[in-house]
């Protein structure tokens, strides 16, 4: 595993900024750190952004947060050493007074909320799309309990990828530790469509103003 994360950033990063909060994409199995970045124009981002790249690597240009061993259940050691990777990643380049917004689609969907459920006071408003939760206990679970921090969940109803027992966990787990926002979208399969990207719009402009406004 590679444990020094790469990344791309957009023009005009500096670290000498100090933002309240900055995006984090964290992209899915066998894809890459271009791919999420893409989503950036639609969502209307104001903050500055991150898109990382898992560590480890597939070939052929993809890249996983941890190998696929029983689909849903992932063993929680790999999961806890990507998410120990991330936040390496996040302590060197990201100022300690900048909260992270974590965007994460399915494998990088489960490391969105592992970053919240790690360092619950350093996340704003986590996005899971298409993603699940690990059943290992973590060390933010009561924190989070307490606390139920705003989350987004989007997921498609003829999603055949993510294993039911995942989905059962998370549907589980999110509402018990979160203010949570479910989203299950007709017709959707493992991927996203405009119309959850809007849903994320609206959901990052409600909890960090990350929406720029068509009149803006």
């Amino acid at each position: 595993m590679n444990t020094t994360l790469r990344d791309v950033r957009p023009p005009g990063w500096t670290e000498n900024d100090v933002p309240e909060a900055m995006v984090l994409f964290l992209h899915g199995f066998g894809s890459n750190e271009l791919d999420l970045a893409s989503l950036v124009p639609a969502l209307g981002l104001k903050q500055p952004w991150a898109s990382l790249r898992a560590p480890l690597d597939l070939g052929n240009g993809g890249a996983a947060w941890f190998q696929i061993t029983t689909p849903g259940a992932p063993d929680a050691e790999p999961v806890e050493q990507a998410s120990e990777a991330i936040w390496a990643w996040i302590d060197a380049n990201v100022d300690p007074a900048t909260r992270i917004v974590p965007i994460g689609f399915s494998q990088g969907g489960l490391m969105a909320s592992q970053l919240l459920r790690t360092r619950p006071e350093r996340v704003v408003a986590p996005v899971v799309l298409g993603g699940f939760v690990l059943g290992a206990p973590q060390p933010g679970d009561g924190v989070l309990l307490e606390q139920r921090p705003a989350l987004f969940w989007g997921r498609g109803a003829e999603d055949r990828v993510i294993a039911p027992v995942a989905i059962a966990r998370s549907s589980e787990f999110f509402p018990q530790h979160t203010s949570l926002n479910e989203q299950v979208y007709p017709g959707l399969g493992h991927g996203i469509n405009a119309v959850e990207l809007g849903d994320v719009r609206d959901f990052l402009a409600l909890e960090v103003g990350a929406h720029e406004s068509a009149t803006a």
